[in-house]
């Protein structure tokens, strides 16, 4: 199949993101080299993203009306399109110049591929990056202790959707991470490309930095619901989420490693019903560390 005939589907939920919405439609609507359709799945907006929307209808198809939240704006999208490859885009993030170019030509070069995925920046609340995402290359076994993947760079093949099924609607902050997790048990042949496709936006008012604790939450759930039993790496991030909502680790160091531990002491009961010898090792290291570090 040549490059140019894949269509591509774009999906973006949105709810009041008109600071953000023009630059995500802008990086969709200047991609070059082949076919593609952008729907957006608004929810409601009181904050002018609806004029936004009306101005860009020659480019795209939207819908403005309350919805079940993210991931339920993210299946009416999924379910409303009808492209070859699917992306989701939220409405805060964008894409890079190329970015299409370089999922199609990944695709055509292997047709067994049935996702693919690229590099990415996080940028902060101008749109400037500032850090490059920690991606890695495919490791289902890797997954379930790091999301190393990039939810904006992530593309699926129709097909894909159609053997996994859709996003979880009843999950908030991580339905993206589940969704790869089902991909690896569904044994889907998936690889990371070596070209940078999109970048992703943090800043204090954006979902996943205001509620980290509650995050983190879901987190431990949603793997302890797969895999029988949270990862200690995960729970470790619980303390550190709980310690950062108190007191900035570089200001006070001891205060922070305390708050960490007992956060992360008390998600094991919480999620895993123990406090595993792993854990205690763990934390024994670190305590050696901050010990020694005083002295």
């Amino acid at each position: 199949m040549q490059t140019g005939r894949m269509r591509i589907s774009i999906v973006t939920p949105s709810l009041n993101q008109a600071r953000f919405l023009e630059q995500c439609l802008q990086s969709v609507s200047a991609q070059r080299g082949g076919d593609f359709e952008h729907v957006v799945f608004d929810g409601g907006s009181t904050d002018g993203s609806v004029d936004i929307l009306r101005r860009r209808s020659a480019t795209l198809r939207w819908v403005s009306r309350r919805d079940g939240g993210q991931a339920d704006a993210v299946n009416q999208g999924f379910l409303a399109t009808d492209g070859d490859i699917v992306g989701w885009l939220n409405s805060d993030d964008f894409y890079y110049p190329g970015a299409f170019a370089a999922v199609r030509a990944a695709f055509a070069a292997d047709a067994t591929l049935d996702a693919v995925y690229g590099q990415a920046d996080h940028v902060d609340i101008d749109g400037v990056a500032y850090e490059r995402f920690p991606s890695e290359a495919w490791n289902p076994a890797r997954l379930s202790a790091a999301c190393y993947i990039c939810q904006p760079a992530m593309f699926l093949r129709r097909r894909a959707i159609e053997r996994v099924g859709l996003l979880n609607a009843d999950l908030h902050f991580c339905m993206d991470y589940e969704y790869w997790l089902r991909m690896a048990r569904a044994g889907l042949a998936v690889r990371e490309i070596p070209a940078k496709l999109a970048a992703s936006r943090m800043y204090p008012a954006n979902k996943t930095m205001r509620s980290r604790v509650r995050m983190h939450a879901e987190i431990n759930t949603m793997l302890r619901d797969h895999l029988a039993v949270t990862p200690d790496r995960w729970l470790f991030n619980y303390g550190h989420a709980v310690a950062g909502c108190v007191t900035r680790r570089e200001r006070h160091r001891r205060t922070y490693g305390a708050l960490m531990v007992l956060g992360a002491l008390f998600a094991a009961v919480r999620w895993n019903g123990r406090i595993g010898k792993p854990m205690m090792r763990g934390i024994g290291a670190l305590l050696r560390k901050s010990l020694g570090r005083a002295r």
